[in-house]
C-alpha cells in the first residue's frame, strides 16, 4: 500500500542518496522496488556490516527500519 508507513516509496527508497544509486547502478537500481526487494537480503548484510553504503554506515535507525521492512513482506 503506497501510504504504508513503512513502505517502499514512503519509507525505504528516500533512505538511498543519489549517490548510493549510482554507486550501485552497474549492479542494480537501489530507487527500483523490485531491485531493491529481490537483493534486499544482500543489502542487509552490507548495512549491517557498515560496508553500504561505501562512505558511512547507516545509523542503527535505519538499519531496522529497512531490516522491519523486508521482515514485513516488503510493502511498496
Amino acid at each position: 500500500m503506497a501510504d504504508d508507513p513503512d513502505g517502499f516509496a514512503s519509507s525505504i527508497k528516500p533512505l538511498f542518496r543519489e549517490k548510493d544509486r549510482q554507486s550501485m547502478l552497474s549492479y542494480f537500481d537501489l530507487w527500483s522496488y523490485d531491485d531493491v526487494s529481490t537483493h534486499a537480503d544482500a543489502i542487509l548484510d552490507r548495512l549491517r556490516d557498515g560496508t553500504m553504503p561505501c562512505d558511512r554506515p547507516w545509523p542503527e535507525a535505519q538499519i531496522s527500519l529497512f531490516q522491519r521492512w523486508t521482515e514485513t513482506g516488503k510493502p511498496l
